[in-house]
């Protein structure tokens, strides 16, 4: 079973989510056509390969996991839209697969190989293409109150070595120039889109479930137990079991 095996069915729904104008405000930086392509590597349920679909022409979304590459077929089947889609690791794509005018990547970056992902990019990115290095999160500065608390009980209930993992994970994913020194690849413009919504006490503690350190995989026997404890720890910051949640949704713009 992979590491998002027992996430895939809620991912798509519960992880902090990319807003509309989240792509358009990229794409129209891009100058994004439907004469462009995009290749979304570690594409998971499909959120940045669909998002980014209505503007570019052809789109390719490739992911190891089995569960995730079904999740992603039913969210463009729901959505009307086609996506060719590849089971598999993204620095094993066969060498015909062409040069793509974007290569996106969301929370991919810190679980693939440096070199052979840098070789792979050199590769696939066409001569004055871009690739988009792709996150969405609650807003770390203060703003979502509750945040604080909510990952100290999913680093209580995750087992040490995952959560050590996930955090080596997330400093890796932030420190791009590190990714990128010494290849032919550059960090340049950052894009950053915030919003405001309102999400449900459930669905948040449903949220630590799409975690691969708080995964049902990794939790086991005590999902249920955690899953109260995060309801126990949200108490206090719902009204009417409703909580205001600021999410901030970037994207790095890296090129040649």
């Amino acid at each position: 079973m992979g590491r998002f095996a027992s996430t895939a069915a809620l991912y798509e729904h519960l992880r902090p989510p990319y807003p509309s104008e989240f792509f358009r405000s990229v794409a129209q930086k891009l100058g994004l056509s439907r004469e462009s392509s995009l290749i979304d590597l570690g594409t998971g349920p499909g959120l940045l390969a669909l998002g980014f679909g209505p503007y570019v022409g052809r789109v390719v979304g490739v992911d190891p996991e089995p569960a995730m590459i079904e999740a992603a077929r039913h969210a463009a089947a729901g959505a009307g839209r086609h996506i060719t889609l590849i089971e598999g690791k993204a620095e094993a794509l066969a060498p015909d697969i062409g040069s793509f005018d974007v290569v996106t990547i969301g929370c991919a970056l810190h679980w693939m190989d440096r070199d052979l992902t840098l070789a792979l990019l050199d590769r696939l990115l066409a001569r004055d293409g871009a690739i988009l290095i792709c996150a969405s999160f609650s807003a770390t500065d203060g703003r979502n109150p509750w945040l604080d608390g909510y990952n100290e009980v999913r680093r209580r209930w995750s087992p040490a070595r995952l959560w050590e993992e996930a955090g080596r994970g997330t400093r890796t994913h932030r420190d791009l120039p590190a990714f990128f020194r010494g290849s032919s690849f550059q960090p340049a413009e950052l894009v950053t889109v915030e919003t405001n919504h309102v999400v449900s006490a459930q669905d948040l503690a449903q949220r630590t479930l799409t975690y691969s350190s708080s995964s049902p995989e990794a939790v086991g026997d005590n999902v249920e137990a955690m899953l109260r404890d995060v309801e126990e720890q949200l108490a206090s910051f719902h009204h009417d079991g409703a909580i205001a949640e600021t999410i901030v949704s970037t994207a790095q713009i890296v090129k040649r």
